[in-house]
């Protein structure tokens, strides 16, 4: 395993003749997140598709969790017909998916038919803010830290019993337990070693809070390859646990203990690799424009967090001494706060620890390097270090639901100037559409509280 051949285009043709390869996975990250597209014969797509892209429906950015049309959105509707977007490969991200036998997977951009990047594309909103920090002579490198919660229910006996009394992996808290985690090291060894197959550095894997709640952990690399890594491994996550007829989720909350976390680690650099951010003579280990990155993101946390927080449940997870935040305050290696600095040198950067498990990573990494170059921009102070019980504090806090997340990020002018008048009428209709959706909806809570007593 320790040699895994890098792949590209000349590799796949050659494993392709020689038979090794017979399918292609095309894919593009939807607005939540997901992997959408084609598994593609091998032969056809080296003669065809290599070269012309493949195409799909337009809906696939305009519909709810649920794959329904949905109005409010400007480029694709029944008005307009749902045309086709070209599904562009990205042959940079070629890589193995060693959980599906003869297969190798590809990511693409979202292209118009007349050749037009597709603007509220998770990717493209990514690339935009990459393209505008490599103008300052900058790049951003990121790391995502994912959490789920693992069952012993297969995917279709967790539908069946619609979501409820099922078996967690472990039955007691695991957080860094040797013991706890050997009980499911099959999985968790499938799932790193196949990852690591796939062209991923594999850290480790440990178990945390919430009963059979693990993580998988990743070094550190570009922005947009860590965000495409992040979706890959979501993606083949899940079908790894299926095979082995168990399953896991990514939600943020899905019970009353601990909620799944992404923690984002975040510095930029010089394209040099200079430490542009790091000062160890400075007593916060900071230069003076890691202290206005870090001012940036305090400053726009609140009109951004709709992009941390896309769904109802996110902000359930926000919860006083559950590790997930609620106070928009920075200190140094302190769990009690939304921005937790770490490291030094080369390996100072910021921990955004709002985001929690089903964040799509393209939109809030995307957030995070706007933010920080407005604070350099702007050249914004930093507030002084907050020391303490962030919990019990009256600082400024994270919003409390998807109906604020969306007035913030609607109202915001700074948000209309950065990522574009387009980008933020798609995001605010489907805000809309979930919290129409939930609006709609009789939970169990309902019933239980009023079928008999009111």
């Amino acid at each position: 395993m320790a040699g895994v051949t890098p792949l590209d285009l000349e590799t796949l043709a050659e494993e392709v003749d020689a038979g090794r390869v017979d399918t292609v996975a095309v894919s593009f990250t939807d607005m939540q997140g997901r992997l959408q597209g084609k598994r593609i014969h091998a032969q056809y797509f080296m003669d065809d598709v290599v070269h012309h892209g493949t195409e799909g429906c337009n809906y696939l950015l305009a519909v709810d969790i649920d794959m329904n049309t949905v109005g409010g959105y400007a480029m694709s509707s029944w008005d307009t017909g749902y045309g086709d977007f070209v599904m562009s490969p990205d042959f940079s991200t070629l890589h193995r998916v060693p959980w599906e036998p003869g297969t190798v997977g590809v990511l693409c951009d979202l292209l118009t038919t007349d050749g037009q990047p597709v603007a509220p594309s998770p990717r493209q909103i990514l690339r935009r803010q990459v393209d505008r920090l490599a103008d300052t002579g900058m790049v951003a490198l990121a790391g995502t830290e994912l959490e789920f919660i693992l069952f012993r229910d297969t995917y279709e006996d967790a539908w069946a019993a619609a979501y409820r009394d099922l078996t967690p992996a472990n039955l007691y808290n695991v957080d860094y337990s040797m013991l706890g985690t050997a009980r499911v090291e099959p999985l968790l060894r499938r799932i790193r070693n196949e990852m690591h197959l796939a062209g991923m550095t594999v850290e480790s894997a440990k178990g945390e809070c919430n009963l059979g709640q693990h993580e998988i952990a990743f070094k550190y690399r570009d922005a947009l390859g860590t965000c495409d890594n992040h979706v890959i491994y979501k993606t083949g996550a899940k079908e790894i646990a299926a095979q082995e007829s168990m399953s896991l989720t990514f939600m943020a909350k899905y019970n009353e203990r601990e909620g799944n976390s992404c923690h984002i680690h975040l510095s930029f650099r010089g394209a040099d690799g200079s430490l542009v951010m790091a000062d160890d003579a400075d007593p916060t280990g900071m230069s003076a424009l890691g202290k206005s990155f870090v001012a940036g993101q305090l400053a726009h946390a609140r009109e951004l967090s709709l992009l941390f927080a896309p769904q109802i449940n996110s902000y359930k997870r926000y919860v006083e001494g559950s590790f997930a935040p609620t106070s928009l305050r920075w200190g140094r290696d302190n769990r009690t706060l939304a921005f937790r600095l770490v490291g030094h040198g080369p390996s100072l950067r910021l921990e955004n620890r709002i985001p929690g498990g089903d964040v799509n990573p393209y939109l809030a990494v995307a957030g995070i390097i706007a933010a920080g170059m407005d604070g350099i921009e702007q050249q914004r102070e930093l507030e002084p270090e907050f020391i303490g019980n962030a919990y019990a504090s009256d600082s400024l806090r994270v919003p409390t639901s998807l109906r604020d997340a969306l007035d913030l990020w609607e109202g915001s002018a700074w948000i209309r100037s950065t990522f574009g008048e387009d980008v933020q009428a798609h995001y605010a209709n489907m805000a809309r559409v979930e919290i129409a959706a939930f609006g709609a909806a009789v939970t169990d809570w309902e019933r239980y509280r009023n079928f008999e007593r009111i």
